[in-house]
């Protein structure tokens, strides 16, 4: 099973014939502060396919973050347009574009954001409780969360009881228990470690892998973008790269040759 994940990872992805869940054609993202006008995006067209993983690079202003927020529905461009599987977002109310977010996107941040006197299981759960799901079904849904992310073991403990890693995990199961389709991930590896680091981008791996989850993942390590299959840089609000990782790291792999931690 391990050698058949290996060889998958390895293997150059082929996203000819897989439908695309994110277009953005022309986009200009506008801020105006007094009388000067700030310029973020400055004509950004792209696609994603449906199963790509892709990491977001660039430098603090170069307009990835502005991209990111408005492929997660949390702003709209000033021009241009963006669909999202199929659904021209650029049209939206926020109350459609807050629905659209709820329902098909899943967020992993820095921070872990996780309630601190609540267990893990609870935190899991808060987005079915938000969406009006009934307590069984939030019970199954958010322990299958956590098995998916290696840590249904862990269900009844608090933050405080848990590593930084075990706590992004948790963050990472939370962002699926609504099952999106698309998995947006903003420097989740930033207050790691670094075999914690790996060890994270080993769970992003396989979820791409074995479940063929969309991941969209921002990082300014260039290590850490070599887990993914491709990469697309942003310079002054505009894409200056954009291309496949041409070695790319398996997470698995290089957490075998890392040395074992002691106590």
């Amino acid at each position: 099973m391990k050698a058949d994940l290996k060889e998958a990872l390895e293997r150059p992805a082929s996203p000819g014939d897989l439908q695309p869940v994110i277009q953005a054609s022309n986009l200009h993202k506008y801020y105006d502060t007094g009388t000067v006008r700030v310029h973020a995006l400055r004509g950004i067209s792209i696609e994603i396919r449906k199963g790509e993983f892709v990491a977001i690079m660039g430098a603090s202003g170069s307009g990835k973050s502005t991209f990111m927020n408005i492929v997660g529905c949390l702003d709209k461009p000033s021009e241009g347009t963006y669909f999202l599987e199929g659904t021209d977002v650029s049209r939206l109310s926020r109350i459609e574009l807050a629905r659209l977010r709820n329902e098909r996107l899943g967020f992993v941040f820095q921070a872990f954001n996780l309630l601190n006197r609540t267990t893990a299981m609870e935190n899991v759960e808060l987005p079915l409780i938000y969406a009006g799901v009934r307590a069984k079904e939030r019970h199954r849904r958010s322990l299958e969360a956590l098995a998916r992310v290696g840590l249904s073991e862990r269900a009844d403990h608090i933050p405080s009881q848990l590593s930084g890693g075990q706590q992004q995990r948790v963050a990472i199961a939370r962002s699926l228990v609504n099952h999106p389709s698309i998995l947006l991930a903003d420097e989740p590896t930033g207050n790691l470690d670094s075999r914690t680091s790996v060890e994270i981008m080993q769970v992003f791996q396989e979820l791409n892998e074995k479940e063929k989850l969309t991941i969209i993942l921002v990082t300014h390590e260039y290590d850490i973008a070599e887990y993914a299959r491709r990469t697309i840089t942003f310079r002054d609000g505009r894409i200056v790269k954009d291309q496949p990782v041409a070695k790319r790291r398996v997470a698995s792999e290089v957490i075998a040759s890392l040395p074992l931690l002691e106590d």
